[in-house]
């Protein structure tokens, strides 16, 4: 646990094969530090696996998240550390995301939140624009979640940019706890690459 509010910049690198993600500290000057951890998710992918690691070369895992189950559309996906412990899961409410995209996430240590696109004006643009085609940069969509107490436990803000780029805030709730920063970027890349962002 620590005593301050923590920050991240999440950047998406496009590939053939893989969608991988930069993950980075941000300064409270809104410098970026330097890498944190490197997300790769292979396309195509029917069990879907996400894996973090401490290097761009991709030689030491330090955690993951994992689809339980093949082709579920409410599956729950495990967040691991590297040892393969679980840390934190998350799931999609396909009724409520309907209309507002909407995830539960849960901790080991008894904490339940959930996540729902800040704004419901565009949560419903977004989805009368992708029937025709891409998504325009200009709208940008935002994830706030929230534990049972009305506490905000991470945002996930788009920024604007040509590439996918988030700015994650994980604060210090009243009671001193935080959320895992591991499962805090785990739900972050969820966003992006299993709602097709």
């Amino acid at each position: 646990m620590t005593d301050a509010t923590q920050r991240f910049t999440l950047r998406q690198k496009i590939t053939m094969m893989v969608n991988r993600y930069e993950l980075r500290a941000l300064g409270e000057d809104g410098v970026e530090g330097p890498l944190i951890a490197m997300a790769q998710q292979k396309r195509m992918a029917f069990k879907e696996q996400v894996t973090f690691y401490s290097d761009e070369a991709r030689t030491q895992p330090v955690f993951a998240f994992k689809a339980r189950q093949r082709m579920d559309l409410g599956g729950t996906y495990d967040v691991t550390d590297a040892q393969g412990a679980v840390i934190g899961e998350f799931r999609k409410d396909f009724g409520k995301s309907l209309l507002r995209s909407t995830w539960h996430l849960s901790t080991p240590d008894g904490l339940a939140a959930i996540g729902q696109e800040r704004s419901q004006g565009v949560a419903i643009a977004r989805r009368v624009i992708s029937l025709i085609g891409e998504l325009p940069i200009f709208l940008r969509f935002h994830f706030d979640f929230t534990a049972t107490d009305g506490q905000i436990i991470l945002t996930s803000e788009r920024q604007r940019s040509l590439r996918d780029r988030y700015e994650l805030t994980v604060p210090v709730l009243d009671n001193g706890w935080q959320l895992d920063w591991r499962v805090a970027a785990a739900m972050a890349v969820a966003l992006d690459a299993l709602q097709a962002r």
